[in-house]
């Protein structure tokens, strides 16, 4: 059987990324196709055949890949698939639109329906002109979209939040396998270096809607020491609104992030994410988790077990979970035992059974 991959576009390093790194794991003759490939930035996929659209030759495509939203259509619709037998698109955009030969089979790994499109269009378009001026185009792709997501045989949702949006939005029921983590494996457990954990810590892109600020200014009030991991566009304005008390680091080689994740009070999660595997990595090193109660963490964290939610997405709110918390509360090992519930043996099975099937 040939397969294939096919994600969205290959510039960026995140949980997504991981899966297809498992998935190459299953598959690994499997080429991966994509609208744009920046191999600076995705030193990631070099374990790859990588197949680029059209799009790779237009200018800054391979760095503003939203300057080119309305040809991400045609770009995935574009690529031939006939000598597959089964193509496998990870996507939280336009991947899912690819058309594929009569007798083949299309599984969709959806990470969410296309957030600026659907249950993000709030925040992407808050701006009333810019909500004004781009209606036509987002018509035209809510349209497109809702098309595309007819093609698959079959849709895999991550979590429960994204299997409801499936509903609502595509009216297309779905089956849920949690990402996979690999973090907590020989290597990673033979990073013993001293043990600190005066800290609490953030892994995250920086971007709006993962929601940083609401800690850094929980943190900020409370003086307690934060470590922050990540890259992003909102980098340079959170930190400027960080105190003395809150460190930010870059991505880190995951023997490096290993220290951190072992040697944290608790990891803190203030976004609303579509799964959010920075949570399991958290609990596979037995270290409690403190979400806001929406999204992926409903899936995950187990509260007064394994951490804590908080309410709101305010300061306020996280403040209230922070002044009561004590690390010392959690037993590391159920922590670590509801993290295996994400193992990529798990992931694997479940695939393969619903392909299979």
């Amino acid at each position: 059987m040939k397969v294939a991959l096919v994600y969205d576009r290959v510039n960026k390093w995140g949980g997504a990324e991981r899966v297809l790194l498992a998935l190459h794991k299953i598959y690994p003759d499997a080429p991966l196709y994509t609208s744009v490939y920046n191999k600076e930035s995705a030193k990631w996929a070099d374990v790859f055949d990588v197949k680029t659209s059209f799009l790779q030759n237009f200018p800054f495509a391979k760095y503003f890949h939203e300057l080119y939203a309305l040809l991400m259509p045609i770009a995935f619709e574009s690529f031939n698939f006939d000598q597959y037998d089964l193509v496998i698109s990870v996507t939280s955009e336009a991947a899912k639109g690819i058309i594929i030969k009569p007798g083949a089979v299309h599984i969709c790994y959806c990470l969410t329906p296309t957030r600026y499109l659907w249950s993000g269009y709030d925040d992407y378009f808050k701006n009333p002109l810019l909500r004004f001026f781009s209606k036509p185009a987002v018509l035209y792709l809510r349209v497109w979209d809702k098309i595309a997501a007819q093609r698959p045989d079959k849709i895999i949702a991550i979590s429960s939040t994204v299997k409801e949006r499936i509903k609502k939005y595509y009216d297309r029921e779905s089956e849920i396998i949690f990402p996979p983590s690999q973090m907590a494996n020989d290597k990673w457990q033979m990073a013993n270096d001293e043990k600190t954990e005066d800290f609490f810590l953030i892994v995250s892109r920086l971007v709006y809607y993962k929601r940083v600020d609401i800690a850094i200014k929980a943190f900020n009030e409370l003086k307690l020491p934060l470590k922050i991991i990540g890259k992003g566009s909102e980098k340079e304005s959170l930190k400027n609104l960080a105190n003395f008390n809150i460190e930010f680091l870059e991505n880190l080689t995951d023997d490096k992030l290993s220290f951190y994740y072992r040697n944290s009070k608790a990891l803190i999660f203030p976004g609303v994410e579509d799964f959010g595997l920075a949570m399991v990595e958290a609990q596979s090193f037995g270290k409690p988790v403190i979400a806001f109660k929406k999204g992926g963490a409903l899936d995950i964290v187990k509260e007064g077990v394994t951490g804590e939610f908080f309410e709101s997405p305010t300061p306020e709110s996280l403040i209230r979970v922070l002044e009561k918390f004590n690390s010392k509360s959690y037993n590391s090992k159920l922590c670590e035992e509801n993290s295996k519930r994400f193992s990529f043996d798990t992931f694997k099975n479940r695939f393969l059974e619903i392909i299979n099937n």
